[in-house]
């Protein structure tokens, strides 16, 4: 059963925030931490540090023992066929910049072009701009159609015989909508099966349960701070047929299995653990797992059918009490996010206002430019949702958005 009193108490922050009047809805850009994130976190720094894959005392094998074992619960988590296909990362863009850098390297050349949507974050924009200065390759960018779902057709026109990879995201961070991962790949490896299709689903798995099997894409990631989890950590999936291909990016410690420096040959341990050079993030880790380990007894079926509530109960209210408004992105496939602008008035002036209100939410280009010129603005209002809000949150937001339009029309 799904109790959003119990499940507030589980996250510190409630506490300072309901004595404080603040309101949060800002969740797509980060979400806070349960108690249960921090003690682990704690426990580890207060009673159990050492280092990972190096000592051969206790704490450095028992604690070597547990990271090994939580990849194993995240490979789980996602339903990879093996829990060598996940990789450790600072986050998102490092995952995505860890791609870019020894798959599109390797495979990409001057005659080649990829597909990225218009709608990606520049995390998934702009590390291949920069490798398509160095190699000449071709983006091709996938537009939009009018209700902010992807124009598949425009999409398949793009496809041919040079096309190497598509990089495209799960859930939209601006429009909130869900591109239907599952059928596009299924569809663009009807065209050309040689493609590397790679998922970015940051916003998308906070909200919904995820099957990289049942998917079929060739590379997943998420960061942990999107999943109640802490930030400095993400990860990475990658088929196994294909991590076993990859070549290494970055160098260091830790991944070192020889080096002969009459030759300069270096000998390098086995996936994944060669993707993660140096002191590996055991406490992010730690905590990351400590979150997947949340969400799951709550269950995604309840979250799911929570944040509908809330949506719905939103988009409602926006539109009874705003004439001007224009919600972007307007279709009935919107997880956790609405993003508008209100006629005549300022995206920034309308965030600082409510800010003033305690109203926390985000304002600007939402790291997502070549989107906000489709949309012909140069910036808008988000809100995003998470299982901690409640009625309560939005029906305070809207009273403030009122107040809020009153006082900058007035000006």
């Amino acid at each position: 059963m799904f109790n959003i009193k119990k499940i507030r108490y589980q996250f510190p922050i409630f506490k300072i925030f309901d004595d404080e009047k603040i309101i949060y809805l800002d969740n797509a850009s980060t979400t806070h931490k349960p108690k249960c994130v921090i003690k682990e976190m704690n426990d580890f720094y207060l009673k159990e540090y050492s280092s990972i894959k190096k000592g051969i005392y206790d704490y450095s094998i028992n604690n070597t023992e547990r990271i090994e074992n939580i990849r194993k619960n995240i490979s789980y988590f996602i339903n990879s066929k093996n829990y060598r296909e996940i990789i450790f990362t600072k986050g998102t863009t490092e995952s995505i910049n860890l791609i870019v850098n020894t798959l599109g390297r390797k495979i990409l050349s001057n005659n080649n072009n990829i597909l990225i949507s218009i709608s990606e974050h520049h995390s998934n924009i702009v590390p291949w701009i920069n490798l398509s200065k160095e190699i000449k390759y071709e983006i091709r960018f996938i537009e939009l159609l009018n209700d902010g779902n992807l124009n598949l057709d425009k999409m398949l026109s793009l496809v041919d015989k040079y096309t190497k990879i598509i990089s495209i995201t799960q859930l939209s961070n601006v429009l909130g909508i869900e591109n239907n991962i599952k059928n596009i790949i299924k569809i663009l490896r009807s065209l050309n099966n040689d493609l590397f299709i790679i998922v970015d689903g940051t916003q998308y798995i906070t909200h919904n349960k995820v099957n990289v099997q049942d998917l079929d894409c060739d590379f997943y990631m998420f960061s942990g701070h999107k999943i109640y989890g802490p930030t400095g950590i993400g990860i990475l999936y990658v088929k196994e047929k294909i991590i076993s291909n990859l070549p290494i990016w970055q160098s260091g410690g830790s991944i070192i299995k020889n080096i002969n420096i009459n030759n300069n040959k270096i000998d390098y341990i086995d996936y994944p653990w060669r993707f993660e050079p140096g002191s590996i993030n055991a406490a992010s880790i730690i905590g990351l797992n400590s979150a997947i380990n949340f969400i799951e007894n709550i269950n995604f079926i309840n979250i799911i059918k929570w944040e509908k509530l809330l949506i719905n109960y939103l988009i409602n209210l926006l539109k009874e009490n705003f004439k001007d408004i224009e919600i972007y992105g307007e279709n009935k496939n919107k997880i956790s996010i609405i993003s508008f602008n209100i006629k005549k008035i300022n995206n920034f002036d309308i965030g600082t206002v409510l800010n003033k209100n305690k109203i926390y939410i985000r304002t600007g280009n939402q790291c997502a430019i070549p989107l906000m010129n489709f949309y012909n603005i140069d910036g808008l209002c988000r809100v995003s949702i998470s299982i901690y809000n409640n009625f309560n949150d939005i029906n305070t937001f809207i009273d403030k958005l009122i107040y809020t339009v009153y006082i900058l029309k007035k000006i």
